[in-house]
């Protein structure tokens, strides 16, 4: 279905979509007179408004917290595929991209066509192939018009929701339009290759080469990659590859991405990855990539070191350093079911599926705890998830506390800084002494002179924020009473007693609210 960008039925599917996202996740069945669509209601609707939303639902499907296991069953079977542009507008890109062609031979019909783009291929000359992305016609502009929907209809529902869930909705939203912004530009795409290129050369992992020459905003050309897609197994099986030292490749792959180096691609789904036929591992499509902050990184490694101790209240504790759990959240509550899921995910005698089936009765039960999901760590969940599902396609009883975080546990001194070698961590120690000597004696002075500031992280002021918030709508209301008392005596003697309870209550609200 084609809509214009602001068109009331556009806008209305919008609001039906966002609404039945947040009647799921508040576990309400109607409000005021409308209800959530079904299942596959929700993904024919989704698939008609087209990329943002089809990317926005890949992202919300991992959220096993949020939603019934059937509604994200339908979620994850959104595929960002669309038909390619016709061949006059391909056209109009494609002149617009190359004033004058640079290729031998050019296909027009694509091998590959997303939301955002299609892939086609070209040789610049008898033996170099190329594979040449063009961007789709109009897709930031309607990208931008569906932010701006998005935020309206946030706004509308913000109302609805607790705190807890509020920011991680707006995390979600404000997170997806930042990226997908970022997407819809092939210059940016570009730029994350070439960076990636030159970040993990030594990783064992194979990119494309990108040709900046002949590189635009609406057209990007790589050299074309070929190879098994990640899930193809029966091809990888029948060309004799062995998968699982590649799982291991992906795995520390990933772990060097998201725990060392902070720059990691957010969209490792199985047409992304492929396998060449001397079992090397390919990365393509690089219009999705994150950075991953320093303190994140470090609440990660507190996890995966708290995760292989057992250790369930201190990786409860560590959670609410990443900002995966509210920072006011009953610890020994949330210890429990952590130890509930560490349990299943420990039982060998379980296979996937039942793993996954006894996860989500634990989840079912905690769906009122005061999880969020920050900005930050949404799509690192996202890329657990896709990972693990790749696991499972050839490794029996593959997850992420068996066989993922073992392997993440070797890298931790790495990810804190360590070098390779003892001496050189000790060489770095004592070259950093001099500094840490002068910050000590600078501390020592702040604190003689009454100087000393504290910072608070971001979680601790947003709970004073909410305390105080509370505090003051309280005494605001409290103060109203009261002054309210002194009004009616003041307009009418005859409400005298009346203004006397009122003013008593305010008092007591107010000696209630010191305590």
């Amino acid at each position: 279905m084609q809509y214009k960008l602001y068109s009331p039925l556009r806008i209305w599917h919008v609001f039906q979509v966002l609404l039945t996202l947040y009647l799921l996740i508040r576990k309400r069945e109607r409000f005021l007179l409308f209800s959530p669509l079904s299942a596959e209601k929700l993904t024919e609707v989704i698939t008609s408004l087209g990329a943002s939303f089809i990317k926005l639902a890949q992202v919300l499907a991992t959220r096993n917290d949020f939603f019934p296991p059937h509604y994200l069953n339908a979620l994850k079977t959104l595929h960002d595929e669309l038909p390619p542009m016709d061949e006059t507008t391909m056209q109009e890109v494609f002149e617009r991209a190359f004033e004058k062609t640079p290729f031998r031979e050019f296909k027009k019909e694509p091998i590959a066509s997303a939301s955002i783009g299609q892939v086609h291929e070209a040789w610049l000359d008898d033996t170099t192939k190329v594979a040449v992305k063009l961007r789709r016609e109009g897709i930031e502009r309607q990208v931008r018009a569906d932010i701006r929907i998005l935020t309206m209809f946030n706004r509308l529902f913000r109302p609805l929701f607790s705190h807890y869930t509020k920011h991680s909705i707006e995390a979600v939203i404000t997170e997806f339009s930042s990226m997908i912004l970022k997407e819809v530009s092939l210059n940016q795409e570009r730029a994350n290759l070439i960076r990636f290129s030159e970040t993990y050369a030594d990783m064992g992992v194979r990119f494309p080469v990108a040709y900046e020459s002949l590189s635009s905003d609406d057209a990007l050309v790589m050299s074309f990659e070929e190879g098994f897609r990640f899930d193809d197994k029966a091809s990888i099986e029948n060309a004799e590859i062995d998968i699982r030292p590649i799982i291991d490749t992906l795995v520390t792959f990933y772990t060097e991405q998201m725990l060392v180096k902070g720059f990691f691609h957010a969209d490792p789904h199985p047409g992304n990855l492929l396998i060449s036929k001397e079992g090397q591992l390919i990365l393509l499509d690089f219009g999705m990539v994150k950075r991953v902050p320093n303190e994140t990184r470090i609440a990660i490694i507190e996890l995966i070191k708290a995760a292989n101790e057992q250790d369930y209240e201190r990786y409860v504790n560590a959670s609410k350093r990443l900002g995966t759990i509210a920072y006011d959240a009953p610890t020994s509550e949330l210890a429990e079911f952590t130890e509930s899921m560490f349990e299943i995910f420990n039982n060998d005698a379980l296979d996937s599926a039942s793993m996954q089936l006894l996860a989500f009765e634990v989840l079912e039960k905690t769906r009122n705890l005061p999880f969020k999901l920050p900005q930050e760590a949404i799509y690192i969940l996202r890329v657990s998830a896709i990972i693990e599902g790749l696991g499972t396609t050839y490794i029996e009883n593959f997850n992420g506390i068996k066989d993922i975080l073992p392997i993440l546990q070797k890298n931790i001194p790495r990810a804190l800084g360590a070098k390779e070698s003892i001496l050189e961590t000790l060489i770095d120690e004592f070259s950093q002494f001099p500094l840490d000597i002068r910050a000590f004696r600078s501390s020592i002075y702040k604190i003689s002179e009454e100087n000393l500031s504290v910072e608070l992280s971001k979680q601790q002021l947003e709970v004073i924020e909410q305390k105080l918030s509370h505090k003051v709508s309280s005494v605001t209301v409290t103060l109203g009473m009261m002054l309210a008392a002194i009004f009616l005596v003041a307009y009418d003697r005859h409400y005298e007693n009346f203004a006397l309870l009122l003013f008593g209550v305010g008092l007591l609200r107010l000696f209630l609210i010191k305590k």
